[in-house]
């Protein structure tokens, strides 16, 4: 009988947990068997690695009993990346390479049937735990790049089954891979500077992107919401290193490509249509969604009210704690999604309430119901709620521009370092140390807290509106907000209105 072990790393979300394959030859009755919950694509593998062994020129051991066990046991195992351990540890079992050549080495790749690797999904990942563990990686050529971004890290790329049993056996050794640093990408086209007037807009947008602050913008169709929307990734600032892996390690679990966008702050927006288990993840084998693919960048959700209720409701936690748990059966995963929304609504259905280019054909009823569909718990925890009123025609036409976004980066950067000294951005700022950072005095919090009673707003709305306060505070160089900061961090809680409140936001600041 005859024994072999290969360790390897599964992909299986954004943790890599290392996976045994144990190979186990024995006199029985001939025949392969695979243990260890694998699913289809992993029971498969046997038929794969068959043929890729006896085209790559290797004996296979047909009149042997196989046992094949992938450990954990509890561990469901999915994908074709143990095709390669799987086969390694059949030549090593049947002693065609020696079990010491492994030593130090993780393995893992899809393999052909003519023996050729394939590339797999979640590279990265296995590649930050390979390092954690001090041990080098062997892997397909296609992933060398994607896994060279973990640093540090020992990468042997092979094209063929052949090359690998080579550099095992010290016959032809593979090249550790190196990648240069990638080149951050060149800043988007969309220039803040192409927006015509809107200035309350831009001002907000530039406080969103100062404070890390969630935005809404309510108008008719047409005035530019979606425009604005598309430049806030302008003018936030370049993704660090460690946080360039992460939007990688995320990419890199659901197959999409990473040195093209690598440290550039991910923008998505899905349609309205989107389901629960799009927007968050999920699935009978969870996976990231979207609020996951646009961690450390911006989740722009076009036609807001359009959305399922439940489906906007299950955001909630995720926009609190910046990740989402997901837990199934047998499954349970947590990925990361500190996102940016920046949402977009009209104030009716038909879009036209206030608008004073078209009269509005909907009923009160209608336009409360259209309304109502944003619940009073996400509106609190969407600090800017603003209005995006139609420009008139000689504003459009002008040929004057407006600030570029390069401008408005600066003054970003500058109020986030100010937050950095901090500790944190305003809008993940810890309550006790908000409060401290804005050191209201008596007759501030006096006229704070009527405003808080004639507006009807809740305590997170309240620490809301101390967020966008000091964040308004660090883009004017000043040590704390004043009641000029908290009177316009209170005009920017403008849909406060829609939840009972006779009084608009304007009217009450004004007092």
């Amino acid at each position: 009988m005859a024994l072999a072990i290969i360790a390897t790393r599964a992909g299986l979300g954004l943790e890599a947990p290392e996976v045994l394959v144990e190979v186990h030859l024995s006199n029985g009755l001939p025949g392969l068997t695979l243990v260890g919950l694998p699913e289809t694509a992993v029971r498969e593998s046997r038929e794969r690695v068959r043929s890729a062994l006896l085209n790559a020129g290797f004996e296979f051991p047909n009149t042997r009993r196989i046992t094949i066990n992938l450990a954990p046991a509890d561990l469901p195992k999915e994908g074709g990346r143990f095709d390669l351990p799987i086969a390694l540890g059949i030549l090593v079992a049947s002693e065609q390479i020696p079990a010491a050549a492994l030593e130090g080495l993780e393995c893992l790749g899809e393999l052909a049937l003519d023996g050729r690797l394939r590339s797999i999904n979640g590279a990265l990942p296995v590649a930050l735990a390979a390092k954690v563990a001090g041990r080098g990686l062997l892997l397909p050529a296609a992933n060398a790049d994607e896994a060279a971004l973990a640093g540090e890290l020992a990468v042997f790329p092979a094209e063929h089954l052949s090359q690998v049993v080579a550099h095992l056996l010290g016959q032809d050794r593979l090249a550790q891979h190196r990648l240069s640093s990638p080149s951050l990408p060149e800043r988007t086209t969309h220039d803040l500077a192409e927006v015509r007037g809107q200035h309350q807009a831009r001002r907000a947008l530039e406080v969103a992107a100062a404070g890390g602050h969630n935005l809404l913008f309510a108008g008719p169709p047409g005035t530019g919401k979606t425009m604005l929307a598309s430049r806030l990734p302008g003018i936030l600032p370049p993704l660090s290193h460690d946080e360039a892996l992460e939007v990688a390690a995320i990419r890199s679990v659901c197959g999409m490509g990473l040195l093209d966008r690598w440290g550039e702050r991910p923008f998505r927006s899905p349609h309205h249509t989107a389901s629960g288990v799009a927007l968050v993840g999920g699935g009978s084998k969870p996976r990231p969604g979207e609020i996951s693919l646009a961690h450390h960048g911006v989740l722009f959700l076009d036609e807001l009210p359009q959305f399922d209720r439940g489906v906007l409701e299950v955001m909630r936690e995720p926009l609190e704690s910046g990740q989402i748990h997901i837990a199934r059966a047998s499954h349970q995963r947590c990925f990361p999604a500190r996102f940016q929304l920046v949402a977009a609504m009209n104030p009716c259905p038909c879009g036209h309430l206030g608008d004073p280019r078209q009269p509005c054909v909907c009923t009160p009823a209608q336009v409360q119901r259209y309304q109502a569909k944003l619940s009073g718990p996400l509106l609190d925890r969407i600090d800017l709620q603003v209005e995006v009123p139609a420009l008139p025609p000689e504003q459009l036409t002008s040929p004057t521009l407006g600030e570029s976004s390069a401008t408005v980066r600066e003054r970003v950067l500058a109020a986030r370092e100010r937050q950095r000294q901090r500790g944190a951005l305003n809008a993940r700022l810890p309550g006790r140390e908000l409060e401290a950072a804005c050191a209201l005095t008596t007759e501030e919090r006096a006229w704070l807290a009527d405003v808080l009673t004639r507006l009807k707003l809740s305590a997170r709305a309240y620490h809301r509106v101390l967020r966008v306060a000091l964040t308004l505070a660090d883009l004017a160089g000043e040590p704390r907000p004043s009641r000029p900061q908290l009177m316009e961090a209170i005009g920017y809680r403008q849909l406060d209105r829609l939840r009972g409140g006779n009084e608009t936001p304007k009217a009450v600041a004004g007092m």
